[in-house]
C-alpha cells in the first residue's frame, strides 16, 4: 500500500503547478467552496492511479488545486466511506497522499445527526473530540513510517484552529456549537435507542465519516480542523424519520455559513 501511495503522489506531483500546504475535504456543507477556488486545475479520481471512486449521491469525485484568496490549496471533492465497501486503508488513502504532497493542515466537514438537546437542525458544530466506533481501525496492520506505532490522541482536533474558528464566527455573527463527534460505519441512520445510547456515551453528534481521515492525518502530523452540519436530530421523545435527501437539503442551507468560516480561516492560516 505504501508503494501505491508514493506512486500516486508522484503522478500528481508531476502535474502540479502550485505548492499547497492546506487541504480541504469538501464533505457535506462545503461543496460551495469549490466554486470559489481560482486558477484551478483538476484531476478526476478516475484518472488518478490507485484512487478509489466515490459512489455516493451528492459527492463529486475529483482533486482540485488552485487558490482560495491568496492561499494555495488542495481540495478533495467527494470522499470515500467504509459503508461503500472500501477498506479503511482505501478510505484514508487520499490523506496519505496529501502527506506525501506536503500538506500540513487539513479541514474537514460532514453532515451529522444531533443528539445534544441544545442543538437545532442547521447548526454548525465545531468538533472538539471524537469517539471511534468503526469496526476496523485505519491504522490496523503494518505501521506506516509517517508516525509512531501507538500515536497519542489527546488533541486530534487542533485547539488553536478551534480557537481561530470561534474568533471568526464571533466576528461574523455566526452561531457555532462545540461537541464530540461519534463515527459509525452506517449506512443506516440511527434508531431512537441507538441515539440515546450514543448520547449517554458522551456524543453530541454522529456520522459516517471524518474519524478515519482525522486519525490518519494525526498519525502523519497533519493539523486537523472539523465541522459538522447538524442535519437531523434524534434520541428525543418524538422519533423523527430522516432521509438522505433531507440531510442534503439541511446541509445546503448551512453551506454559506460554513463556507464563510472555512474561507476566512484558510486565508488567515
Amino acid at each position: 500500500m505504501y508503494e501505491k501511495i508514493q506512486e500516486t503522489a508522484s503522478w500528481i506531483k508531476e502535474r502540479m503547478i502550485t505548492n499547497p500546504t492546506t487541504a480541504i475535504i469538501l464533505g457535506t456543507g462545503l461543496g460551495q467552496l469549490a466554486s470559489e477556488i481560482t486558477d484551478k486545475y483538476e484531476f478526476p479520481y478516475s484518472e488518478i492511479p490507485n484512487f478509489p471512486i466515490s459512489t455516493v449521491e451528492g459527492h463529486s469525485g475529483k482533486l482540485i488545486f488552485g487558490k482560495l484568496g491568496n492561499k494555495d490549496i488542495m481540495a478533495m471533492q467527494g470522499r470515500f466511506h467504509f459503508y461503500e465497501g472500501y477498506s479503511m486503508k482505501e478510505v484514508t488513502f487520499p490523506v496519505r497522499v496529501m502527506y506525501e504532497l506536503g500538506i500540513k493542515t487539513l479541514f474537514v466537514s460532514n453532515a451529522a445527526g444531533g443528539m445534544n438537546p441544545q442543538f437545532n437542525i442547521g447548526d454548525l458544530m465545531i468538533i472538539t473530540d471524537h469517539i471511534n466506533l468503526f469496526p476496523e481501525h485505519p491504522l490496523r496492520g503494518k505501521n506506516f513510517p509517517t508516525g509512531p506505532r501507538f500515536p497519542d490522541m489527546h488533541e486530534p482536533y487542533d485547539l488553536q484552529l478551534v480557537a481561530e474558528a470561534d474568533k471568526v464566527a464571533a466576528e461574523k455573527g455566526i452561531k457555532v456549537q462545540h461537541g464530540v463527534y461519534i463515527g459509525v460505519q452506517g449506512p443506516t441512520f440511527e434508531t431512537p435507542a441507538e441515539y440515546r445510547m450514543f448520547a449517554k456515551m458522551g456524543g453530541d453528534a454522529i456520522g459516517m465519516s471524518t474519524v478515519p481521515e482525522v486519525i490518519v492525518a494525526h498519525h502523519c502530523g497533519i493539523k486537523t480542523f472539523g465541522v459538522s452540519v447538524i442535519t437531523d436530530l434524534g434520541g428525543f421523545d418524538d422519533p423523527v424519520e430522516v432521509s438522505h435527501e433531507e440531510v442534503q437539503e439541511a446541509a445546503n442551507k448551512a453551506q454559506p455559513l460554513m463556507t464563510e468560516i472555512m474561507r476566512e480561516m484558510i486565508n488567515r492560516a
